[in-house]
């Protein structure tokens, strides 16, 4: 049966003969055999054919068996060769040694016996056979390994360049990547994610790092998350947002976070890993964008209870004539807001407002002069002004030099440190008298200036037209001095009559507190006040207790709470008025009536009805 894996054998004598004896005694091994009758033709065969062993003869003309092998192991690759020397001289030991050092790993005498030469020959042919197969197999598993290498190079390389981009990714969307062996409680935090608890970058952490740092009103929440996405039973997914207080710089911060554990085969939480980003900014911004949407309710609130105001409170002698006064009044203000909207109500010009209302009735420079810087006036003051400039320009038209076409207005102001003085001046006009009684737009001027503004108002009607000089405070920061109390008039807290109760009414939109006033004195209640400044409602409380009091929460800026708890401490029933939710106002008052803007006057009504006690209507003790 021929073999595929042969090897070859090479015989090498100068006797024909003897060669054929070889091939005969060795052909049932199943080798090629290759046969050479000299040294030259031996190195011939060996440059040609890979050979497992040779047989050489000592004996030969040209170069003796020792010589030859000498010659065969000079060269690296023919160094492992097995080669029998075959004699039919009897050599001594030296001969035999002189034959080991060349290279032979045998040596056999003549005549050679077939078996043992057989046998000899084939183990040397199944050595080279296994050495070949198992260089073969080197080869083999170096060219795995090297496959491996590369492969195992590659994936790397492909996780480097996927790790750089999943750094980048985290990087640009400020995302914190975190880790807990659940196991031994250790975790890890990279630099971001210890910045969003406050940590240097090189700091250690652990889970009780992260414990501490979390809001004391957040961690129970949290506790419970965590919990969760750890227990086999719920394998809840870990979403929260938290605040954490900073360990080193005490800054709150609001963090999202998401994560989920990890299960072995024994149902056993073994990690937990996941994402944190910082939301502080965005937590900002909704809690902006919910100031803001509360701050525009708020104001449209008290627009709509000033609207409400000027509707119960104008007069006229038809219904025409009191159409048009509402429509300008409401007109005037939405001018105003016009204004401060587009400057995102951080102030109104003193100029548009007076252009804006004298629009309908000065067509030319000519009528109506005005001289004066243009001056920036904050939200209060100009929807205020704009009310006094509307009941200005309406009785000038209706009475004074914008009635006649000779007639001529003037417009002069100016600002005084912390207070703008304008000067109203009309010529040309019909004779004008002091009024008989005070109408509304007088009552309007003088509550918006006097009351709302804190400033003062001079009329003086002469024979060639009124005269008017407006002294109003502009950009007051802080609560009023004790000093600046010019205003307190003492006589309102006495007017009120033994019998009926009466009501302190706190409130900063002075055509509120008007309507306020004139509705309370109908339902059968006396008034103490309206004041719009917190300092003149506790001195007014202070020197007469009323029997109930209505109190907007904001006056002029300040919380009302100072008398708030006042009024508590005196035993006094009260109702606040707002335009904000219940929300906006203190856990404290959480019992207090609320009503909001614009005023429902029924339910305030029987919210006062229900607050005054029988024994607390007659009160109103005056103190010294």
């Amino acid at each position: 049966m021929a073999r595929e894996d042969k090897v070859n054998i090479l015989l090498v004598d100068d006797q024909p003969a003897k060669l054929v004896s070889y091939e005969v005694m060795l052909e049932d091994l199943g080798e090629t055999l290759i046969k050479a009758s000299s040294a030259r033709e031996a190195l011939e065969c060996l440059l040609k054919n890979d050979i497992a062993v040779i047989l050489i003869d000592v004996c030969m003309p040209d170069l003796d068996g020792f010589e030859l092998a000498a010659m065969i192991r000079e060269h690296p690759r023919y160094q492992k060769i097995a080669i029998i020397f075959i004699s039919a001289i009897q050599f001594a030991d030296n001969d035999r040694l002189r034959g080991y050092r060349m290279g032979a790993v045998d040596y056999m005498p003549v005549p050679v016996v077939p078996e043992i030469l057989r046998a000899k020959v084939k183990v040397f042919t199944e050595l080279f056979r296994k050495t070949q197969q198992l260089e073969q197999l080197n080869r083999e598993l170096e060219q795995r390994v090297a496959d491996r290498t590369a492969a195992l190079e590659s994936f790397n390389a492909r996780l480097i360049h996927s790790e750089e981009q999943l750094r980048l990714a985290t990087e640009a969307a400020e995302i914190g990547l975190w880790d807990v062996d659940y196991a031994s409680n250790t975790l890890f935090w990279p630099p971001r994610l210890k910045a969003m608890f406050g940590i240097s970058p090189d700091a250690p952490v652990s889970m009780d790092d992260f414990y501490a740092g979390l809001h004391p009103e957040d961690r129970e929440a949290v506790t419970a998350a965590f919990a969760a996405a750890c227990d086999p039973a719920q394998r809840a997914r870990y979403n929260v947002e938290y605040r954490t207080i900073g360990r080193e710089d005490g800054i709150v911060r609001w963090v999202a976070a998401k994560g989920r554990g990890i299960f072995d085969d024994n149902d056993r939480c073994v990690r937990v890993i996941g994402t944190a980003i910082d939301i502080t900014e965005r937590k900002r911004a909704e809690e902006h964008s919910a100031l803001l949407a509360r701050e525009v309710d708020h104001r449209a609130k008290n627009a709509l209870a000033v609207a409400q105001s000027i509707v119960r409170l104008t007069r006229a002698p038809t219904i025409e004539a009191y159409t048009r006064a509402v429509e300008g009044r409401i007109a005037a203000l939405s001018h105003a807001h016009a204004l401060l909207s587009a400057s995102r109500w951080q102030g109104a010009s003193l100029r548009s407002l007076i252009m804006e209302e004298l629009a309908p009735y000065a067509t030319s420079s000519e009528r109506a002069a005005l001289e004066g810087a243009d001056l920036k006036l904050d939200p209060t003051t100009a929807q205020s002004l704009a009310l006094v400039l509307h009941e200005l320009v309406t009785n000038s038209a209706k009475y004074g030099a914008l009635s006649r076409d000779s007639g001529r207005l003037g417009l002069r102001w100016l600002e005084d440190k912390r207070h703008v003085l304008l000067t109203w001046t009309e010529q040309g006009g019909p004779r004008v008298s002091p009024p008989a009684r005070s109408g509304f737009g007088l009552n309007v001027i003088r509550t918006c200036v006097e009351n709302q503004l804190h400033g003062t108002v001079s009329l003086d009607w002469r024979e060639d037209g009124l005269y008017c000089n407006l002294d109003i405070p502009v950009h007051r920061d802080g609560p009023i001095d004790a000093a600046d109390l010019t205003l307190f008039d003492g006589k309102r807290t006495q007017d009120c009559r033994p019998g009926r109760p009466h009501v302190l009414v706190v409130e900063d939109e002075m055509l509120v507190a008007l309507m306020m006033q004139e509705s309370l004195l109908g339902f059968g209640f006396d008034v103490i006040g309206p004041y719009g400044r917190l300092a003149e409602a506790m001195r007014a409380a202070k020197m007469q207790t009323p029997s109930a009091a209505i109190l907007d929460v904001n006056v002029g800026g300040e919380p009302v709470y100072e008398l708030a708890d006042f009024l508590v401490q005196e035993d006094v029933p009260f109702i606040f008025l707002t335009g904000y939710g219940r929300e906006s106002i203190h856990e404290r008052f959480a019992a207090v009536p609320i009503l909001g803007k614009p005023v429902n006057l029924d339910q305030l009504r029987s919210a006062l009805a229900g607050a005054i006690s029988p024994e607390q209507r007659g009160s109103g003790v005056l103190r010294a």
